[in-house]
């Protein structure tokens, strides 16, 4: 079906169908707990490798909160969090990518770093990865594809349902540039997360097949959606069953739900995905129950907790791969990993078409 074959990530497949797959935790928690500054985020007084002097020093708007900026300002910092996951027994990582689209750096006035940023971010993630890798264990760079500010399915206007801020195009070619620098910094698979509007998530798709299509290069797809509350359904409508029929034409190599709700309240949502998702894979990465603003981390749920109710998605037979969201962090993913170390994976109906080298 496509030119190129797979490289480091055809063994995923196989990984995902022998044992459970450890993603790792939240990178903004990790980001938080440093309690960085104006001056950091904008690289001022750093000297180590990447330093980028006063190149932003003139900077208009604030930037303290752009953790995306972090790749190229403090690339430390993003690297240390990535090694932490990766002692802590991460499979995967993800890039620290997850709000750098044109469409979302348009609030700081840095649209214009997107690609910059995406290339960057998967550099660290790959440095990462190949420094912890061993044979028996490897270790994958996910390129994090997040949701953006601008939706196209909903209004920003209450007193107008029709308004839009954001047209489908806008949305695939942002995606597009996000991909292509992604792929090129070395990330192995895609993960499109945190869906709470699937029209944005299908312009993240197309996006993808585009890549795919024209550079010959087919990577695995990871789709995460997010239940934002007990109604079972995403922001923009869709229960559980009827988002994975929106977004199944991809193939993806797994599909699952992250963030908005911890583990205890996630756990019917993930039954439904995994009974109509039959021969995918699932993934499941939750937030550290609720937002508890009192909280070190801003969420409640310490290690203990989160590790065993997630081991009780294993002991059901309803993961391939398990991870954290917001509120996480290495000592949670570290307790996860341990909990479903012993713990078969979701069997699948059939074999997927990517295991097959083409």
């Amino acid at each position: 079906m496509f030119s190129k074959p797979y490289t480091r990530a055809q063994q995923l497949p196989e990984i995902l169908s022998k044992r459970i797959a450890i993603l790792d935790g939240a990178m903004g928690t990790m980001i938080q707990r440093l309690k960085l500054t104006e001056a950091h985020y904008r690289g001022q007084g750093y000297a180590g490798d990447g330093a980028v002097g006063d190149r932003f020093l003139a900077h208009a708007l604030d930037v303290k909160g752009n953790n995306e900026l972090l790749s190229l300002t403090r690339p430390d910092v993003i690297s240390d969090i990535h090694e932490a996951y990766l002692a802590a027994g991460a499979d995967l990582i993800e890039t620290n990518t997850f709000g750098a689209t044109q469409i979302a750096q348009e609030d700081y006035k840095m649209a214009g770093l997107a690609r910059e940023m995406n290339l960057a971010s998967a550099r660290l993630a790959r440095a990462a990865c190949d420094k912890f890798s061993t044979p028996d264990k490897p270790r994958f760079a996910a390129g994090a594809v997040g949701p953006t500010p601008k939706t196209a399915s909903i209004s920003p206007d209450v007193n107008d349902p029709g308004a839009r801020n954001v047209t489908f195009e806008a949305l695939r070619a942002s995606y597009l540039e996000q991909i292509e620098a992604l792929v090129e910094g070395g990330a192995d698979v895609l993960l499109v997360e945190t869906i709470f509007d699937t029209l944005n998530a299908k312009a993240a798709l197309f996006a993808a097949a585009e890549f795919f299509e024209t550079s010959g290069e087919r990577l695995p797809v990871i789709i995460s959606g997010t239940v934002t509350d007990a109604s079972g359904r995403i922001l923009s409508g869709q229960t559980v069953s009827a988002f994975w029929a929106s977004v199944r034409h991809i193939e993806p190599l797994a599909v699952g739900l992250n963030c908005a709700l911890g583990a205890a309240l996630m756990r019917p949502y993930l039954q439904e995905l995994a009974k109509v998702a039959g021969d995918t894979f699932i993934s499941c990465y939750p937030n550290a129950g609720l937002p508890n603003p009192m909280s070190d981390t801003g969420f409640d749920e310490t290690p203990d907790v989160t590790s065993r109710l997630v081991k009780a998605f294993a002991e059901e037979g309803l993961v391939n791969i398990l991870g954290g969201c917001c509120g996480t962090t290495p000592e949670h993913i570290a307790a996860i990993a341990d909990a479903v170390r012993p713990k078969s994976p979701r069997g699948l109906k059939r074999q997927l078409f990517y295991s097959e080298a083409t």
